[in-house]
């Protein structure tokens, strides 16, 4: 049994879990690196029987699926994953398999948010560059006390960003379509329409699910509804977000930044744009990343390997395979 454990940035995948307890007959070669797009990318996993996907780093696309013979179990870390085509891995008869993190994993990526946030309001990146070129107080920072906090989506994540906002003394108001004021009460936010949210917002903070629906919840509209002075932070997914939208009104200073952690393209091209904009704090997609989260990632995709191994998949995410 061939396994593939993919996108390994760290390599850490064979030290957080025991894949030796898959016995002899299962080989396992981690890739750290990306692989290249194109014939490149199914050429190298051509030999595989299992491969483990970290997230969404890689998309498998049907065409990819269709291009691997020998692939029969596809485990994604975590219990979604949009870059998959599950109906090519059905049709193909792949079982294909979730890996859940921690309990507490949501809780990196509250704190992520919350480190672009103070970045952006405490200038952070302008003023640790500056210092080491010998400067001293460049810039002046904001409070956060009294300023107002527009959370998209108050589910884990979003009910944890929103308490914390509260600890500061902000002013923490919430929208997403199926909101309530119950729900929002309960976080001890008040519950405001799309528009008002962005409109009013000192920082705005994604926190919803990535969807056909929520697709582009932020579009040219929203962004020109905010307030010039206001930062848009997204740890989410990039497609909640338009793209050009939003490089437009950073370069035009109609938004004055952005901390974001997660990219059209992964990893982040070395001549994006993007990082090329002094208003904007930019993340590697660091938002699910924790030892406690990876090693249950490992740890469950050990498990679901067994599993399927024994004839009794797990944690099975196309049922009709």
């Amino acid at each position: 049994m061939q396994i593939a454990i993919l996108d390994d940035y760290h390599g850490v995948a064979e030290r957080y879990a025991d894949w030796s307890r898959l016995g002899p007959q299962a080989r396992v070669k981690t890739f750290r690196d990306p692989l290249p797009a194109g014939p490149a990318r199914a050429a190298a996993l051509q030999d595989f029987d299992v491969i483990v996907a970290m997230r969404e780093r890689m998309p498998f696309p049907a065409e990819l699926i269709d291009a691997l013979p020998r692939l029969r179990l596809l485990i994604t870390t975590g219990m979604r994953n949009n870059a998959i085509d599950a109906e090519a891995c059905t049709r193909r008869g792949i079982t294909l398999c979730g890996a859940p993190g921690s309990a507490d994993g949501n809780n990196a990526t509250a704190e992520l948010a919350w480190s672009l946030i103070l970045a952006l309001f405490k200038r952070l990146p302008q003023e640790h560059d500056n210092m080491r070129r010998g400067l001293w107080q460049t810039g002046m920072p904001l409070l956060l006390a009294g300023r107002r906090l527009g959370v998209v989506g108050l589910g884990k994540l979003g009910a944890g960003v929103a308490r914390v906002g509260l600890a500061f003394g902000m002013d923490v108001v919430a929208w997403s379509p199926n909101l309530t004021d119950e729900r929002a009460a309960e976080v001890g936010v008040r519950r405001v329409d799309k528009r008002e949210l962005f409109s009013t917002s000192d920082v705005v903070s994604l926190h919803v699910v990535l969807s056909a629906r929520s697709r582009h919840t932020v579009d040219a509209e929203m962004l020109a509804a905010m307030k010039p002075s206001a930062f848009l932070v997204n740890t989410s997914r990039s497609g909640l977000v338009d793209h050009e939208a939003l490089l437009d009104a950073l370069r035009k200073r109609r938004l004055a930044g952005a901390g974001l952690d997660v990219f059209e393209t992964e990893p982040l091209p070395p001549t994006d744009p993007l990082r090329s904009l002094d208003n904007v704090v930019l993340t590697p997609h660091l938002g699910y990343v924790s030892q406690p989260n990876f090693e249950a990632f490992y740890r469950s995709a050990v498990e679901a390997v067994a599993a399927w191994a024994a004839g009794s998949p797990v944690r099975v995410l196309n049922p009709a395979a």
